[in-house]
């Protein structure tokens, strides 16, 4: 009898345990991703984009909490191909798992919608899962490099914010663009104009972030226009590839200091990059919530009239169809 409990209860743990070691490879996978783009702060490795971030709050919201621990696995593993491990890796480890799960925890108290579908969802992610969330992590880290002596005096307050942006922008870049893609489905019946204007967009937004940050003149700006377009005309599905594609290929420039980040210092190139970043990332999530939420509205108001009229066509055959209002009470 022991055994087949002890059995049963292998059963119920193995996928739990998968999912674990799944999300600790994802992890472990999207920061060597994120640290081609590294850059050295005060002495401390970060980057202007950290995709694990956005993984771990994806992976919790549609997963569940119970997946945590590969959050602290892939920091884990990912810790010990940078610095020899040490105790201050604990801290580290315990930063970049709390801050997930708060952001969750916040995100679930508000009730949070992965459909992304209204306004308050996006607003939410960003003040609660970017912003909020992202505190923990940064506070947590930068502050066990500083008690370890790995930062000078002054390099606290510069590394903490760049730790604090670098994962706030990996929940607003990689968390819409992780959700929406649970719910994209292959289209059938779809004009074919609408594919070629995918297409096209996927060009214009290559060709235009380009050009933006091949050029030394200030052209940034540019990629706006686009990120607008594929908010309004494909809400999220559109609009979260477009600001990765921008957001990869600007924090390429501003890495190597080309185009408009040409002869500017690391930090000066760090606040313009983080700037245009969120602005984009905002503009893409916000503007793509709104769209969503009224064309819901609108769906719904369709309905609603489509079943009045099946209610009036029962009580009074006919009725619905007559021209309303009536010729009489017309003015």
């Amino acid at each position: 009898m022991a055994d087949v409990v002890r059995t049963e209860e292998l059963r119920r743990l193995a996928p739990t345990a998968l999912m674990i070691l799944g999300l600790a490879g994802v992890y472990y996978a999207s920061a060597r991703i994120g640290l081609l783009e590294q850059v050295v702060i005060s002495g401390a490795v970060v980057t202007p984009l950290w995709p694990p971030t956005g993984i771990s709050l994806s992976c919790l919201l549609l997963l569940g909490l119970r997946t945590w621990p590969g959050i602290a696995l892939g920091t884990l593993a990912v810790v010990a191909t940078i610095n020899p491990l040490d105790p201050s890796v604990l801290g580290i480890m315990a930063g970049n798992t709390l801050a997930p799960v708060c952001a969750f925890w916040m995100l679930r108290r508000v009730g949070f919608r992965t459909e992304l579908d209204r306004l308050r969802d996006g607003v939410a992610l960003v003040a609660l899962g970017a912003f909020a969330g992202m505190l923990v992590s940064a506070t947590l880290g930068t502050g066990m490099l500083f008690l370890k002596g790995a930062l000078p005096g002054g390099g606290f307050w510069r590394t903490w914010v760049a730790w604090w942006v670098g994962d706030a922008m990996g929940i607003l870049v990689i968390t819409p663009l992780v959700l929406v893609c649970r719910t994209i489905r292959w289209p059938r019946g779809v004009p074919g104009y609408r594919w070629a204007e995918a297409t096209a967009l996927v060009v214009v937004t290559v060709a235009v972030t380009f050009l933006a940050t091949r050029s030394e003149l200030s052209l940034l700006f540019l990629v706006f226009p686009v990120i607008v377009w594929a908010a309004l005309r494909f809400q999220l599905a559109g609009a979260t590839p477009c600001v990765l594609l921008v957001s990869v290929l600007v924090i390429r420039a501003a890495t190597a200091r080309t185009g408009p980040f040409e002869g500017q210092s690391l930090l000066e190139a760090m606040v313009n990059l983080q700037a245009l970043n969120a602005s984009a990332a905002l503009t893409a999530l916000l503007l793509s919530a709104i769209v969503t939420e009224q064309n819901t509205i609108r769906r719904k108001v369709e309905q609603a009239c489509r079943e009045l009229a099946d209610v009036v066509d029962r009580l009074a055959p006919g009725e619905s169809r007559r021209r309303w209002p009536p010729d009489g009470d017309q003015t």
